[in-house]
């Protein structure tokens, strides 16, 4: 099992091109751990901005009456991926993990592999 640290150190090293992780929770919009980021990368901020991202797809979902569950959210920038995976497992609903990726470097498929086996992992 992994706890927090233990989840976000794997992505960052298991994951190639992960420029930054967090664990956060989207009913509060506060990242419950964070590795990596840079200046130009401010992982608290991301999880503020994506909480609104997820808060806004659930609630259109809602809204629309689709019944299927957010497996995960992607934005494609120029030169980054960031990917958003809503944890379903255990104990760890309203949560979900960020990875910020340097799309030159990043295999997009792999990475979602590897968050999914990571959440089966985590328990928070």
């Amino acid at each position: 099992m992994y706890n927090t640290e233990t989840a976000l150190k794997e992505a960052m090293t298991a994951i190639d091109g992960t420029l930054g992780a967090a664990l956060v929770d989207y009913s509060s919009g506060m990242a419950l751990g964070t590795l990596g980021g840079s200046k130009e990368l401010d992982l608290s901020v991301a999880a503020a901005g994506n909480t609104d991202v997820v808060r806004a797809k659930v609630r259109t979902m809602e809204m629309l009456g689709l019944k299927g569950e957010i497996e995960d959210v992607l934005i494609t920038l120029s030169d980054q991926y960031h990917l958003i995976r809503l944890l379903k497992s255990r104990n760890n609903s309203g949560l979900f993990l960020y990875l910020a990726l340097d799309k030159d470097k990043a295999n997009l498929a792999m990475a979602r592999h590897q968050l999914r086996r990571i959440e089966a992992e985590l328990d928070v």
